[in-house]
Protein backbone atom coordinates (compact mmCIF):
# COMPACT_ATOMS: atom_id res chain seq x y z
CA UNK A 1 0.00 0.00 0.00
CA UNK A 2 1.85 3.59 -0.82
CA UNK A 3 2.76 5.92 1.50
CA UNK A 4 1.19 9.17 1.31
CA UNK A 5 1.46 12.92 2.82
CA UNK A 6 4.99 14.28 4.07
CA UNK A 7 6.84 11.36 4.43
CA UNK A 8 6.40 10.40 1.08
CA UNK A 9 7.42 13.44 -0.03
CA UNK A 10 10.72 13.83 1.84
CA UNK A 11 11.21 9.92 0.66
CA UNK A 12 10.97 11.09 -3.46
CA UNK A 13 13.24 14.36 -2.33
CA UNK A 14 15.89 11.83 -0.85
CA UNK A 15 15.78 9.78 -4.20
CA UNK A 16 15.72 12.87 -6.29
CA UNK A 17 18.69 14.16 -4.81
CA UNK A 18 21.20 11.65 -4.08
CA UNK A 19 22.60 9.46 -6.76
CA UNK A 20 22.25 7.85 -10.35
CA UNK A 21 19.98 4.70 -9.39
CA UNK A 22 16.48 4.36 -10.62
CA UNK A 23 13.71 5.87 -8.51
CA UNK A 24 9.72 6.29 -8.92
CA UNK A 25 8.86 9.21 -11.13
CA UNK A 26 7.85 12.33 -9.43
CA UNK A 27 5.54 14.80 -9.89
CA UNK A 28 4.95 16.32 -13.26
CA UNK A 29 5.19 20.33 -14.38
CA UNK A 30 5.19 22.68 -16.59
CA UNK A 31 7.64 22.08 -19.58
CA UNK A 32 10.86 24.61 -20.04
CA UNK A 33 10.50 26.51 -22.90
CA UNK A 34 11.87 25.11 -25.95
CA UNK A 35 15.63 26.30 -26.78
CA UNK A 36 16.22 25.41 -30.47
CA UNK A 37 19.36 23.68 -31.62
CA UNK A 38 22.02 25.85 -33.47
CA UNK A 39 21.23 25.97 -37.40
CA UNK A 40 23.50 22.96 -39.13
CA UNK A 41 26.74 24.02 -40.25
CA UNK A 42 27.72 24.39 -43.85
CA UNK A 43 28.62 21.07 -45.98
CA UNK A 44 31.93 23.30 -46.76
CA UNK A 45 32.88 23.59 -43.70
CA UNK A 46 35.98 21.86 -42.50
CA UNK A 47 34.68 18.86 -40.30
CA UNK A 48 36.89 19.65 -36.74
CA UNK A 49 39.43 16.28 -36.43
CA UNK A 50 38.32 13.79 -33.65
CA UNK A 51 40.10 13.86 -30.12
CA UNK A 52 41.98 11.13 -29.79
CA UNK A 53 40.57 8.44 -26.49
CA UNK A 54 43.26 7.07 -24.50
CA UNK A 55 42.95 3.30 -23.75
CA UNK A 56 42.18 3.31 -20.06
CA UNK A 57 42.31 -0.14 -18.01
CA UNK A 58 41.34 -1.07 -14.35
CA UNK A 59 40.36 -4.13 -12.48
CA UNK A 60 36.40 -4.64 -11.38
CA UNK A 61 37.96 -3.47 -7.79
CA UNK A 62 40.84 -1.68 -6.77
CA UNK A 63 43.12 -1.21 -3.67
CA UNK A 64 41.26 2.44 -2.35
CA UNK A 65 44.31 4.27 -2.81
CA UNK A 66 44.59 7.72 -5.17
CA UNK A 67 46.34 9.85 -6.91
CA UNK A 68 45.39 13.63 -6.62
CA UNK A 69 45.70 16.23 -9.18
CA UNK A 70 47.76 19.37 -8.59
CA UNK A 71 45.76 23.09 -7.59
CA UNK A 72 45.03 25.33 -10.64
CA UNK A 73 46.06 28.98 -10.24
CA UNK A 74 43.64 31.22 -8.79
CA UNK A 75 41.80 33.10 -11.00
CA UNK A 76 38.80 35.11 -11.91
CA UNK A 77 35.65 34.70 -9.21
CA UNK A 78 32.16 34.87 -9.65
CA UNK A 79 29.97 34.48 -7.00
CA UNK A 80 30.45 31.90 -4.72
CA UNK A 81 33.66 29.96 -4.91
CA UNK A 82 33.54 26.47 -4.62
CA UNK A 83 36.76 24.67 -4.23
CA UNK A 84 37.22 21.10 -5.37
CA UNK A 85 39.96 18.19 -5.31
CA UNK A 86 40.19 15.38 -7.71
CA UNK A 87 41.38 12.57 -6.69
CA UNK A 88 42.12 9.19 -9.45
CA UNK A 89 42.40 5.78 -8.28
CA UNK A 90 45.87 4.31 -8.71
CA UNK A 91 44.57 1.08 -10.31
CA UNK A 92 43.09 3.01 -12.93
CA UNK A 93 45.65 3.20 -15.95
CA UNK A 94 46.00 4.61 -19.28
CA UNK A 95 44.69 8.29 -17.49
CA UNK A 96 46.65 10.61 -15.16
CA UNK A 97 45.35 12.33 -12.56
CA UNK A 98 46.49 15.41 -14.14
CA UNK A 99 44.78 14.37 -17.78
CA UNK A 100 41.21 13.88 -15.89
CA UNK A 101 41.63 16.79 -13.60
CA UNK A 102 41.79 18.99 -16.70
CA UNK A 103 38.62 17.36 -18.83
CA UNK A 104 36.94 18.43 -15.56
CA UNK A 105 37.80 21.94 -15.08
CA UNK A 106 37.05 22.43 -19.29
CA UNK A 107 34.11 21.51 -18.45
CA UNK A 108 33.37 22.91 -15.56
CA UNK A 109 34.79 25.98 -16.70
CA UNK A 110 32.36 25.89 -20.25
CA UNK A 111 29.96 28.59 -20.53
CA UNK A 112 27.36 26.54 -20.80
CA UNK A 113 28.01 24.74 -17.30
CA UNK A 114 27.28 25.16 -13.91
CA UNK A 115 28.81 29.16 -13.78
CA UNK A 116 26.91 30.08 -16.62
CA UNK A 117 24.65 31.71 -14.16
CA UNK A 118 27.48 34.47 -12.76
CA UNK A 119 26.42 33.06 -9.37
CA UNK A 120 29.27 30.52 -8.64
CA UNK A 121 32.55 29.45 -9.97
CA UNK A 122 34.99 26.54 -9.07
CA UNK A 123 38.11 26.26 -8.33
CA UNK A 124 41.04 23.26 -8.40
CA UNK A 125 42.69 23.02 -5.02
CA UNK A 126 45.67 20.47 -3.94
CA UNK A 127 45.04 16.98 -1.83
CA UNK A 128 45.69 19.37 1.56
CA UNK A 129 43.88 22.46 0.75
CA UNK A 130 40.69 23.18 3.05
CA UNK A 131 37.87 22.07 0.05
CA UNK A 132 34.07 21.91 -0.54
CA UNK A 133 33.63 18.35 -2.30
CA UNK A 134 35.86 15.57 -3.74
CA UNK A 135 35.77 14.10 -7.69
CA UNK A 136 36.91 10.95 -7.85
CA UNK A 137 37.79 8.58 -10.52
CA UNK A 138 37.34 4.93 -9.66
CA UNK A 139 36.82 1.54 -10.46
CA UNK A 140 33.30 0.02 -10.34
CA UNK A 141 34.02 -1.34 -6.50
CA UNK A 142 35.40 1.43 -4.93
CA UNK A 143 32.37 3.53 -6.83
CA UNK A 144 29.87 0.64 -4.72
CA UNK A 145 32.20 1.67 -1.54
CA UNK A 146 32.53 5.26 -1.51
CA UNK A 147 28.74 5.50 -2.80
CA UNK A 148 26.96 3.67 -0.22
CA UNK A 149 23.78 3.33 -2.41
CA UNK A 150 22.71 0.18 -4.46
CA UNK A 151 25.98 -1.39 -5.02
CA UNK A 152 25.44 -1.92 -8.70
CA UNK A 153 29.32 -1.03 -10.04
CA UNK A 154 27.99 0.64 -12.81
CA UNK A 155 26.24 4.18 -12.11
CA UNK A 156 28.10 7.14 -10.88
CA UNK A 157 26.84 9.29 -7.80
CA UNK A 158 27.42 11.78 -5.65
CA UNK A 159 26.98 10.93 -1.87
CA UNK A 160 28.10 14.16 0.44
CA UNK A 161 31.02 15.61 -0.77
CA UNK A 162 31.84 13.11 -2.71
CA UNK A 163 31.47 13.40 -6.19
CA UNK A 164 32.00 9.68 -7.87
CA UNK A 165 32.84 8.81 -11.30
CA UNK A 166 32.82 5.12 -12.49
CA UNK A 167 35.66 4.54 -14.78
CA UNK A 168 33.85 2.08 -16.49
CA UNK A 169 31.52 5.26 -18.11
CA UNK A 170 34.54 7.76 -18.14
CA UNK A 171 36.53 4.81 -20.52
CA UNK A 172 33.17 2.90 -22.43
CA UNK A 173 30.31 5.40 -22.00
CA UNK A 174 27.07 3.79 -22.29
CA UNK A 175 24.83 2.12 -25.07
CA UNK A 176 22.72 4.27 -27.35
CA UNK A 177 23.95 7.22 -26.08
CA UNK A 178 24.28 8.57 -30.06
CA UNK A 179 26.87 11.47 -28.90
CA UNK A 180 30.24 10.31 -28.62
CA UNK A 181 32.42 9.63 -25.37
CA UNK A 182 33.62 13.45 -25.30
CA UNK A 183 29.99 15.24 -24.62
CA UNK A 184 28.93 11.60 -22.41
CA UNK A 185 32.08 12.27 -20.04
CA UNK A 186 31.03 16.48 -20.06
CA UNK A 187 27.57 14.99 -19.31
CA UNK A 188 28.56 12.36 -16.47
CA UNK A 189 30.85 15.59 -14.72
CA UNK A 190 27.88 18.02 -14.80
CA UNK A 191 25.05 15.71 -13.85
CA UNK A 192 26.83 14.58 -10.35
CA UNK A 193 28.40 18.28 -9.76
CA UNK A 194 24.69 19.12 -9.98
CA UNK A 195 23.39 16.94 -7.52
CA UNK A 196 26.63 18.58 -5.23
CA UNK A 197 25.08 22.18 -6.14
CA UNK A 198 21.35 20.73 -4.90
CA UNK A 199 19.90 19.57 -8.17
CA UNK A 200 17.46 16.41 -8.04
CA UNK A 201 16.22 14.47 -11.31
CA UNK A 202 14.69 15.24 -13.92
CA UNK A 203 12.48 14.01 -16.83
CA UNK A 204 12.26 14.78 -20.50
CA UNK A 205 10.56 17.36 -21.72
CA UNK A 206 9.45 16.01 -25.09
CA UNK A 207 10.50 13.71 -28.01
CA UNK A 208 13.50 15.24 -29.61
CA UNK A 209 13.69 17.88 -27.45
CA UNK A 210 17.61 17.64 -25.21
CA UNK A 211 17.73 16.18 -22.32
CA UNK A 212 17.94 18.38 -19.55
CA UNK A 213 21.60 17.51 -17.60
CA UNK A 214 19.88 16.30 -14.74
CA UNK A 215 17.94 13.46 -16.46
CA UNK A 216 19.34 9.90 -15.78
CA UNK A 217 21.05 9.81 -19.30
CA UNK A 218 23.37 6.61 -17.82
CA UNK A 219 20.32 4.75 -18.12
CA UNK A 220 17.76 6.19 -20.90
CA UNK A 221 16.55 9.02 -23.16
CA UNK A 222 13.34 8.35 -23.22
CA UNK A 223 12.92 10.12 -26.23
CA UNK A 224 15.40 13.43 -25.63
CA UNK A 225 18.46 13.69 -27.26
CA UNK A 226 22.17 13.95 -25.35
CA UNK A 227 22.46 16.93 -24.04
CA UNK A 228 25.78 17.69 -21.57
CA UNK A 229 24.92 21.19 -20.89
CA UNK A 230 22.72 23.22 -17.94
CA UNK A 231 22.51 25.84 -20.18
CA UNK A 232 21.61 26.45 -23.39
CA UNK A 233 22.03 29.80 -24.99
CA UNK A 234 22.79 31.55 -21.77
CA UNK A 235 19.43 30.53 -19.73
CA UNK A 236 18.93 27.67 -17.31
CA UNK A 237 17.38 24.39 -19.09
CA UNK A 238 15.63 22.21 -17.15
CA UNK A 239 12.74 19.12 -16.65
CA UNK A 240 10.06 18.53 -14.62
CA UNK A 241 11.43 16.96 -11.67
CA UNK A 242 11.26 13.36 -11.20
CA UNK A 243 12.65 10.29 -12.25
CA UNK A 244 12.32 7.09 -14.19
CA UNK A 245 12.17 3.06 -12.84
CA UNK A 246 14.77 2.22 -15.51
CA UNK A 247 16.93 -0.53 -14.95
CA UNK A 248 20.41 -1.09 -14.11
CA UNK A 249 22.32 -3.04 -16.62
CA UNK A 250 25.06 -5.82 -15.23
CA UNK A 251 27.65 -5.20 -13.30
CA UNK A 252 30.63 -5.11 -15.21
CA UNK A 253 34.28 -7.18 -14.47
CA UNK A 254 37.83 -5.06 -15.29
CA UNK A 255 38.91 -3.56 -18.58
CA UNK A 256 42.72 -5.09 -19.60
Amino acid sequence: MPVRGPAAQAVLAAALLAGCTPATAGPGGAAPAFVPASPPASPRAAAAPKPRLEKITYPAAGAGAFTAAGAEPAGARHGTLLRYRVLVEKDIKGISAATFADAVRATLADPRGWTAGGDRSFRRVDRRQPHDFTVYLVTPGTRDLLCQDAADGYTSCRNGDKVVLNVARWAKGVPGYRAGLPVYRQYLVNHEVGHRLGQGHELCPGKGRPAPVMQQQTLGMHGCTPNPWPYRDGERYAGAPGAYEDEVPPREGGSS
